[in-house]
């Protein structure tokens, strides 16, 4: 069943309305033809729009809707990933794993050792990629939400969007050990507001570590092992999917 995300205002009742670039797939890549059913889901209130094309044109596809599904697929726990700017392009399979397991968001954040620095003009380019990137990995994951992928900001600005999230976790390799971890783990109960913050491949400054232990975040250990930095991240959804999802 082919997934498709609308604004809620292209729900219209009984009758969905499809435009955009979706019309292109869905009309000459997927030649789908009248009276095929298709999946619509409107970004916002985690339902699934089951519906039947209708007709089919060159600028908008018209669906009659057939049921409402309301069971959710999406985490219990509203997770955002706080990123530290990997090298290259590692961003762009970080975005895409990390919303195939269910994450409400991520943050791009430069910290101290981060080998990337991005100006205004190349975050603004690289921020509507990652975000076509997560839209993609949505649809492909049946989705009912698109994960919002923010701009890039600074570690004390991540801090501060922090803040108000009822659980800020943060990886380090110095952490006490799993006892403690399972114990931080085992305390997330279903609505929390989740932060998890990566470091860089060279890992948090030590005055970061205390500063972010200032402001509220618990360091955690993934283990005895080193973690790349696009592997950390995954660890900590893949945990709260297995203890968290009925």
């Amino acid at each position: 069943m082919y997934q498709f995300f609308v604004s809620p205002s292209q729900i219209q009742g009984n009758r969905i309305v499809i435009a955009g670039d979706d019309v292109n797939h869905i009309r000459n890549v997927l030649r789908m033809k009248p009276g095929e059913e298709i999946a619509v889901s409107n970004g916002v209130d985690g339902r699934e729009y089951r519906c039947r094309i209708e007709t089919i044109s060159g600028k908008e596809i018209v669906c009659s809707l057939c049921f409402i599904r309301e069971a959710g697929v999406e985490l219990p726990v509203q997770v955002t990933l706080f990123q530290a700017l990997p090298k290259a392009d590692k961003m762009e399979w970080i975005v895409q794993k990390a919303v195939e397991l269910g994450v409400y968001g991520v943050v791009p954040v430069e910290t101290k050792r981060c080998v990337t620095k991005l100006d205004a003009k190349k975050a603004g380019a690289k921020t509507a990629r990652w975000q076509a990137i997560a839209e993609a990995a949505a649809k492909q994951s049946k989705r009912r939400i698109i994960p919002q992928i923010s701009a890039p900001c600074s570690f004390a600005g991540a801090l501060q969007q922090a803040a108000g999230m009822d659980v800020r976790l943060i990886p380090y390799e110095l952490a006490e050990g799993m006892e403690k971890t399972r114990e931080l783990f085992a305390g997330i109960g279903t609505g929390c507001r989740v932060a998890v913050f990566i470091g860089p491949e060279g890992g948090f400054a030590p005055e970061e570590i205390e500063l972010a232990k200032e402001t509220g975040f618990s360091p955690v250990t993934l283990g005895k092992r080193i973690l790349r930095t696009e592997t950390a991240g995954m660890v900590v959804l893949a945990w709260l999917g297995y203890l968290l999802e009925p």
